[in-house]
């Protein structure tokens, strides 16, 4: 079935994506899984993309899917009235310490928008403001908070009074607020596809205060950055004041199934949906949060304990530290950035036109470095399957699994160290 089923994504799904991955060398053929790693015909592979938190199809959260279809309990409620989405939500809520109330979607694109929707509804106001770098999904809403480009352009026009400011501009964020008409700012803590950019505090301060002063919501984009990610069960956890909303995503539900959140207090779900009993389903969505996603992701909870946290927070300075050092000697290395093990890799673009994509023929993609996307092609070769930041192809996004083995990670600095020395060569 797997190969059948790889041929056929390639004529009916995505050819292109099919193309890209095989001549960059990725692992296409996946045969299984072993031990929380995907096992290919060249060996095991380390997941390094963030959505497998506990290692590809954890035992416990496979279990806990298993022993509920197992069960003779419905999935789908056609009240709405979901005992499961309400275990669920108190759960988050308890363990943020803020919440009171959330929405579940099938993806983080659909909790962008429920908190769009939220701010315009709770504010009567039309403004979104999001910041230059920013990646929010790929949803008619939020891909308008997007920075201009390839994630963005071909589907305009887009949605009115939503769209970014410069990164960390304080100017521009004042500016803003002046025209009264502002319903949330939308924040990353930390900016993946932008190049793993950490906002300053000087900016939190500011859209902490101009937010509450003029009556916005401030939302924070936790699809990447939270449930343990930076080291801390949110990474908006020090800012200046809480969100207002909350959005979280990606291994929330174990990654075994699709499922994210918004998180806000109730007092503005009554004010935007409470008006009467059709307001309160103004926003909906058929399938978010069905009782089998949700009794994935108490799993995946029951996993994200506060000592899993702090490995998180101490490996992973480790590891970023290991990596400075150890690639500093490389001309094509610049830094190495994150928090926990949320880590990127800054790396210098080759000049050498042998190494451009001109010379490899994609006229389209001249303006873009090669250099993110060769250490990558490079490194699928060693058995670790990184990425390139989406707006920004010098960076290396690595997003390890939570319980990965600190002698695994060495390998991973040994391996990118050979594999730059390999490409400073080149040059």
């Amino acid at each position: 079935m797997l190969r059948e089923g790889y041929e056929a994504y390639r004529r009916y799904v995505n050819p292109l994506v099919t193309l890209r991955a095989e001549l960059l060398g990725e692992p296409t053929r996946i045969k299984s899984v072993v031990d929380g790693k995907l096992v290919e015909p060249r060996g095991s592979v380390e997941d390094f993309h963030g959505t497998q938190t506990f290692g590809h199809r954890h035992p416990a959260i496979t279990a806990a899917v298993t022993e509920f279809l197992a069960s003779d309990s419905p999935n789908w409620f056609p009240c709405r009235v979901n005992p499961y989405a309400g275990l669920l939500a108190q759960r988050l809520c308890e363990r943020s310490g803020v919440y009171d109330n959330v929405f579940f979607a099938n993806s983080g694109s659909g909790a962008v928008e429920a908190a769009m929707k939220l701010a315009r509804a709770a504010t009567k106001k039309p403004r979104i403001i999001s910041l230059d770098g920013a990646y929010h999904g790929t949803t008619m809403g939020s891909c308008a908070l997007m920075k201009p480009g390839m994630f963005k352009d071909p589907f305009g026009p887009h949605v009115p009074s939503a769209g970014p400011i410069p990164f960390d501009d304080l100017d521009a964020l004042a500016t803003a607020f002046r025209g009264g008409d502002v319903a949330a700012v939308v924040l990353e803590p930390i900016q993946l596809e932008g190049g793993v950019r950490t906002v300053s505090p000087r900016f939190l301060e500011a859209a902490c205060e101009l937010t509450q002063k003029h009556g916005a919501l401030l939302v924070a984009d936790e699809i990447q950055t939270g449930l343990g990610r930076t080291g801390r069960f949110l990474a908006s956890e020090t800012w200046p004041r809480r969100p207002d909303a909350l959005i979280l995503g990606k291994h929330l539900g174990g990654g075994l199934v699709p499922i994210s959140g918004m998180l806000t207090r109730s007092e503005l779900f009554e004010r935007a949906y409470g008006e009467h009993y059709a307001s309160a389903e103004a926003h909906n969505t058929t399938f978010g949060g069905s009782a089998l996603v949700c009794v994935a992701a108490l799993a995946a909870l029951d996993l994200l304990t506060d000592d899993l946290i702090a490995r998180v927070g101490r490996v992973g300075n480790a590891f970023r530290e290991k990596l400075q050092a150890t690639l500093s000697r490389h001309e094509l290395f610049v830094r190495v950035k994150g928090a926990g093990l949320l880590v990127g890799i800054e790396l210098r673009p080759s000049d050498h036109p042998w190494l451009s994509f001109e010379h490899f023929g994609i006229d389209a993609l001249v303006d873009q470095p090669t250099i993110g996307v060769l250490a990558c092609h490079r490194l699928y070769k060693r058995g670790f399957y990184c990425f390139a930041c989406g707006h920004d192809w010098r960076i290396l996004r690595v997003l390890p699994r939570f319980t990965i083995e600190e002698a695994t990670l060495d390998a991973f600095v040994a391996a990118i160290d050979e594999e730059l020395e390999y490409l400073c060569n080149l040059t």
